[in-house]
């Protein structure tokens, strides 16, 4: 990644550690700024605040250390009793722990191409996705058991569902490639080694969880089966973790830059974010996930039920209902107010939600951005890139653990893929929050308010086709 390019026009400021608010100490207008009319908090609200924060801070801790114990106990077990259990972990371990070190290097590239040519690299997600995950199926169905080509199949399931999804948002990358431009033109300072430094964590935390994921794969007892879906889980949180505070530090940095025209480090906002906002910031890891499922299934079951508004199909008003309200408690916008005003996350996510909802028509394009469905897909591409090096590998050397290495290496190449780029949502997390506060700035230009009225236009034009449609329907219906 070239060297993030200075405003020539904005001063640099030193980040301010954040503290607790308190009205006779206010904080600093650029680190952690008031809300206008919003009450300050309650004691009771303060310290429950806090005991959540400092417990799921201790739960991340707590947990990185009886994983690591567990996966250095597995570690020796499997080493020792290698030879007895016909396990060979000269020809187990080499293919997954060079398909981690391929995610890397995947990540990176993945990453400088979005930099460079922000349009072309969206068009080559949309078409590499689909591809390089249906040459997975195509690979485990070459394995050849029955349970190994169902899965292959559901590979290629997938693919093409990617591929369906890819013709479906084609009228809205014109816009995706304008917000990218717009968002990243300029990084903060030091988003480089900062990305660098999150990939090479995540590389050499996925290395060492494999070693005890190949400890337990030796004896392949029940229990060892058990050892495995925790270290998977771990993997799949700590990762997140890793990824949201990547973007709470960068999108500090770069809302500071679109709200205040100030210039932030990177570096320094990431020292600040892993001190004082990492319970915050591992509640939001927690809720994000299970609210983004829940709420892409209800919208899921919608679209297929043939809805065009995306509101909820008829018959399912609850169901509407619970997505609007989960938005409110949890979304990865909130990550913004976590790193600018020292919130909690629910608390973040409301007000974030708020004010996209204040500044009329900007609630729908932020519904109908396409930017995290961009990063998951390249995050596909990462662990699919992944799993063919280590499955192929694997299928020439000791094809009877090809099965279980391709998917391993698939799900550490995709969350691999997925810490690369939290650097590019957080920029655009940023520009939404950033104009959602000030919509009429001159430091914003009309990108934004075109896309309100395109969308307008669009939803009258398809109101006035259903009024038509249903007035010749009544008019059928009455005609004798």
């Amino acid at each position: 990644m070239p060297a993030p390019a200075r405003n020539g026009h904005a001063s640099s400021v030193q980040i301010q550690e954040p503290r607790t608010r308190s009205p006779l100490h206010p904080p600093s207008p650029i680190a952690f700024k008031e809300q206008q009319g919003r009450p300050p908090p309650t004691t009771q609200q303060t310290i429950a605040g806090k005991l959540f924060r400092n417990l799921f801070k201790g739960l991340l801790f707590s947990q990185l250390t009886l994983i690591s114990l567990l996966v250095i106990v597995l570690t020796i077990r499997g080493l020792i009793l290698a030879s007895s259990h016909h396990f060979h972990p000269k020809k187990w371990y080499p293919p997954l722990l060079a398909s981690v070190a391929v995610s890397g290097v995947a990540s990176l590239a993945w990453q400088c191409i979005f930099i460079y040519n922000p349009p072309r690299a969206v068009r080559a997600t949309f078409w590499l996705s689909p591809i390089l995950t249906c040459s997975v199926g195509i690979l485990l169905v070459l394995i050849g058991s029955a349970v190994d080509a169902g899965v292959g199949a559901v590979f290629v399931l997938f693919a093409i569902t990617q591929s369906l999804y890819g013709c479906w948002i084609t009228p809205r990358l014109e816009y995706t490639d304008k917000i990218l431009s717009l968002s990243t033109a300029f990084p903060p300072a030091r988003t480089r080694e900062v990305v660098t430094l999150s990939i090479f964590i995540s590389v050499v935390y996925s290395g060492f969880l494999v070693t005890g994921i190949g400890g337990a794969t030796s004896t392949r007892t029940s229990l060892d089966l058990l050892f495995i879906s925790v270290i998977l889980i771990s993997l799949a949180w700590t990762m997140q973790v890793l990824k949201n505070a990547q973007q709470v530090a960068i999108s500090r940095a770069r809302y500071v830059n679109f709200a205040h025209g100030e210039d932030m480090d990177a570096w320094n906002a990431l020292r600040v974010t892993v001190k004082h906002l990492l319970g915050s910031i591992c509640i939001g890891s927690t809720l994000v996930p299970v609210v983004v499922l829940i709420r892409g299934s209800i919208r899921s079951v919608n679209l297929m039920s043939g809805s065009s508004d995306e509101v909820m199909y008829s018959g399912a008003d609850c169901f509407s209902t619970l997505a609007n309200k989960l938005i409110t408690c949890g979304n990865r916008w909130g990550f913004v107010h976590v790193g600018t005003y020292d919130k909690g996350f629910v608390e973040a996510s409301s007000d974030t939600w708020k004010k996209f909802r204040s500044v009329n028509g900007l609630e729908k394009v932020i519904d109908s951005d396409l930017t995290s469905s961009l990063c998951f897909l390249s995050a596909v591409s990462v662990g699919a890139v992944s799993s063919l090096t280590a499955g192929t590998w694997m299928l020439l050397v000791h094809k009877d653990y090809a099965f279980e290495v391709t998917l391993y290496a698939f799900i550490i190449g995709y969350f691999v893929g997925r810490v690369g780029l939290a650097w590019l949502q957080a920029c655009v997390l940023a520009y939404y929050v950033a104009y959602s506060e000030e919509p009429h700035s001159m430091r914003f230009d009309g990108t934004i308010p075109q896309r309100i009225q395109r969308l307008q236009m669009l939803r009258a034009h398809r109101d006035n086709r259903e009024h038509e449609v249903g007035r010749e329907r009544q008019d059928i219906d009455e005609s004798p």
